[in-house]
């Protein structure tokens, strides 16, 4: 057996700890207060990415070396488990897809960010907010063939659906009772719509107020139903972009705590910089940190880790200890897995250093620093 003392300002989430982090192997043995510790690092749990295209220059739909290129990157940011995402594709290379992302499920080296699964942004989306995915491929529940959804179904453990579309409350159901997660976005849905997606099952919400219905005083939409929804989790991409800094407090007072979910949406070219990139069929381009589609100009996933998530909400005022529970508790518990997501004893040894800036210096993944994080 190992065992390591990790010291420093632990983020728990109603409060911050000066002390040490016990680690015994791959597990969290015990936290002890040490005084000495409060001008140490910011210890907070691994970052649980559960929406995610692309990393690096990799996208997911390109195969399981691809996705190993995302982990690898994606833990240098502090991300220590992840859902690599699809985008609206063919039948055909949706299911190639999800079959290489189940080979990759538990089969990550110590240097790369874990896959728990996989997430499907589409192709069950509203043709009017499809957002920057290609028409051709969108589809309705109704008109999904059983053998064209069957091989999807291992494994995946988020789905985004549009919920008035023909089809969409049966297959929430069916997928609910499987243990599969169905998210609603890319949608159009009148408040009644949404609320009936919920009420079938469906538990989370894409990437919140981005294509989808929103607050209108005399026409509420999907927005007002996941807000309004205490069971409902929603996905925030908080990148100033996508979301403005001034409503991050409204979801926050509106949503119990640990309903709120960091997402990155990022795409291939995230890490890289300015630039041109494909996503599928459709060309994007990366200016000072806003990517867009070329052709229509619309936004077209973020270029943001989890990291710099954080550091975004604090800067806007929202505590360490709220943001932290966004990028690591919330999505655990949306996923259901009570190994990870907390420091606590017994949980895996899933940690971030954050030095005063927020910035990550070290990331230790099952027990082991990862030397060259940060």
């Amino acid at each position: 057996m190992s065992r390591t003392a990790v010291a420093g300002r632990i983020v728990l989430p109603d409060r911050i700890l000066a002390g040490r982090v016990i680690v015994e192997d791959e597990r969290i043995l015990a936290l002890e207060p040490d005084p000495a510790a409060v001008e140490g690092p910011l210890i907070v749990p691994g970052f649980i990415d559960l929406h995610v295209h692309g990393w690096g220059g990799h996208d997911a739909m390109d195969g399981a070396a691809a996705i190993d290129g995302m982990a690898a990157g994606l833990l240098r940011h502090g991300t220590t488990s992840f859902l690599p995402t699809g985008y609206a594709a063919s039948i055909a290379r949706t299911t190639a897809f999800a079959e290489a992302a189940r080979t990759r499920i538990g089969a990550g080296a110590a240097d790369r960010a874990e896959v728990l699964g996989f997430n499907l942004e589409g192709p069950l989306l509203a043709p009017e907010r499809k957002g920057a995915h290609d028409p051709a491929f969108l589809r309705t529940p109704a008109d999904l063939r059983e053998e064209e959804l069957a091989p999807l179904l291992p494994g995946l453990r988020i789905i985004t659906i549009a919920p008035e579309l023909p089809g969409s409350v049966a297959l929430i159901a069916r997928l609910a009772a499987l243990g599969i997660a169905a998210s609603l976005g890319h949608s159009g849905a009148t408040l009644a719509e949404a609320q009936a997606g919920y009420a079938a099952g469906a538990r989370t919400t894409t990437h919140l107020f981005n294509a989808m219905s929103g607050v209108d005083h005399r026409s509420p939409g999907l927005a007002v139903a996941a807000l309004t929804d205490d069971r409902a989790w929603v996905e925030l991409i908080a990148d100033g972009i996508h979301v403005h800094p001034g409503l991050w407090p409204l979801i926050l007072a509106a949503k119990p705590a640990g309903k709120t979910i960091l997402v990155s949406d990022a795409l291939s070219v995230a890490g890289l910089g300015d630039g041109r990139a494909w996503l599928g069929t459709l060309e994007v381009e990366v200016r000072e940190g806003r990517c867009t589609l070329v052709v229509g100009g619309n936004l077209a996933g973020a270029v943001v880790g989890l990291d710099a998530a954080v550091r975004n909400l604090v800067r806007a005022g929202i505590p360490v200890e709220r943001a932290a529970m966004m990028a690591s508790t919330a999505p655990a518990e949306l996923l259901g897995l009570a190994d990870r997501g907390r420091i606590a004893p017994g949980l895996r040894a899933d940690l971030v250093e954050l030095d005063g800036t927020l910035a990550v210096r070290r990331v230790m993944r099952g027990g082991a620093w990862v030397a060259d994080a940060g």
